[in-house]
């Protein structure tokens, strides 16, 4: 049985478009999901900060600026608004 040119082509286009439709969805909700996460990381880094520098007068509210900041950066998020807090405010 020898497949048509046409045919392969309209069943890969088929594919394609099933695919794109049905996947749309899902990417929005993943990249939701991934900044969620990150910004609970972010309020455990600050909980952390905020717990061990306790004992030496340093305090980074922990708000949804300060959790983004630090949930998306990460660590270096975190030393700069230790940094801020420390020497600008």
């Amino acid at each position: 049985m020898r497949m048509e040119p046409i045919l392969v082509i309209t069943i890969l286009g088929g594919l394609i478009l099933l695919l794109l439709f049905i996947g749309a969805p899902f990417k929005p909700l993943k990249f939701l999901g991934q900044g969620v996460i990150k910004i609970l990381i972010g309020a455990l880094f600050l909980f952390f900060l905020n717990a061990f520098g306790g004992q030496f007068g340093l305090y980074v509210p922990i708000n949804l600026a300060t959790t983004a900041v630090s949930g998306f950066l990460g660590l270096p998020g975190v030393f700069a608004l230790a940094a801020i807090q420390t020497w600008i405010l």
